[in-house]
């Protein structure tokens, strides 16, 4: 099976056993603080989730698999996206690899469940369990040749599968992620306060951005790649051989202050087939304005005048307040 994950694209396989995760008791305790923000999914029957065998009655077996999806430097652009969602949705590239590995499976007689960042599994638990990185005091899976840049796919299989070693933490003293997050969501290592994260906030927030937290995000606009980034592993990384994963001209192509012009169907269009999509018009167009408010010049004025005209509140009262903060940095003069 390791041979076929490497002909369809992975960079590795390894396998745990199907046991309670190593970090369910910390798991527990981040949803109790409320820490998930909105994603109210994360904190539906917690056990089930720190447990495989609760989710599939006999499992024995996790197979953890790494896919690479380093793309090189951003493209040219007044504003950030983050990485992974420069082109297609990483879910409809994986997915269709991993019903091809699950007939291997079947044909040994395993019954499975297979997802990638879609199903109730501590995922980062079982691949470092398996050997595959180590978690990372940003909670970003690690790996010594992909860095930072890799999606997680597991399988919980009912086979019985030789087990692979795990893996040692080789951050050291380093605090390079936990330095570099702008809002300060990583409050000390491994712990993550969802609520303040700007991938979050831009993403699986459905609410306004609060406001003390807006001029923090700077230009980004879908999810911040910061805490990645800046992780010394990545000199080893390699750029992905997946071409439905490098960055697409009809994304960043636009300004900043195009994307405000942008009807329901023309941004379903831009960002067709894009994770970017499933944010939906109102959520992308409000980041869209917090980063005008923070980057924005005179010249973008009459974009976000129009959008304050907008009948979805979350965008008129976001491109107000990004008018008020440019005027307010034109009314100050500077050094």
């Amino acid at each position: 099976m390791t041979e076929k994950a490497l002909e369809l694209g992975f960079s590795e396989l390894r396998v745990a056993p199907a046991l309670r995760a190593r970090h369910a008791d910390a798991y527990q305790q981040w949803v109790s603080d409320g820490k998930y923000g909105d994603m109210a999914w994360m904190a539906r029957d917690p056990e089930r989730r720190s447990d495989p065998r609760i989710v599939l009655p006999g499992c024995q077996s996790v197979i953890v698999l790494a896919f690479n999806y380093y793309t090189g430097p951003h493209p040219e652009a007044n504003y950030r996206i983050a990485r992974y969602s420069w082109n297609e949705d990483y879910h409809d590239i994986i997915t269709p690899k991993l019903k091809q590995l699950n007939s291997l499976l079947e044909a040994e007689g395993g019954t499975q469940r297979f997802y990638t960042d879609t199903g109730p599994v501590l995922e980062r638990d079982f691949a470092a369990e398996a050997g595959l990185g180590w978690n990372g005091k940003s909670t970003v899976q690690l790996h010594r040749k992909l860095g930072t840049w890799f999606f997680l796919a597991d399988f919980l299989t009912t086979l019985q599968l030789p087990y692979d070693s795990p893996s040692n933490s080789h951050c050291g003293k380093c605090t390079a992620c936990i330095d570099s997050c702008p809002t300060k969501a990583i409050t000390s290592p491994h712990s993550l306060d969802a609520r303040r994260c700007i991938s979050y906030l831009t993403i699986e927030h459905k609410g306004p951005i609060p406001l003390e937290l807006r001029p923090l995000m700077g230009d980004r606009i879908y999810g911040c790649d910061d805490c990645l980034a800046i992780c010394p592993w990545n000199k080893f990384a390699k750029a992905s051989q997946e071409a439905k994963l490098q960055a697409r001209d009809t994304i960043f192509k636009h300004r900043l202050r195009d994307f405000l012009a942008l009807s329901d169907e023309e941004f379903r269009q831009v960002f067709r087939k894009s994770p970017v999509k499933r944010s939906k018009r109102p959520r992308f167009l409000r980041n869209v304005c917090v980063a005008l408010g923070n980057t924005g010049t005179r010249d973008d004025l009459p974009a976000l005048r129009q959008a304050t005209k907008d009948p979805d509140d979350l965008i008129s009262e976001h491109a107000q307040w990004a008018i008020d903060e440019i005027n307010r940095r034109l009314a100050t003069p500077s050094c």
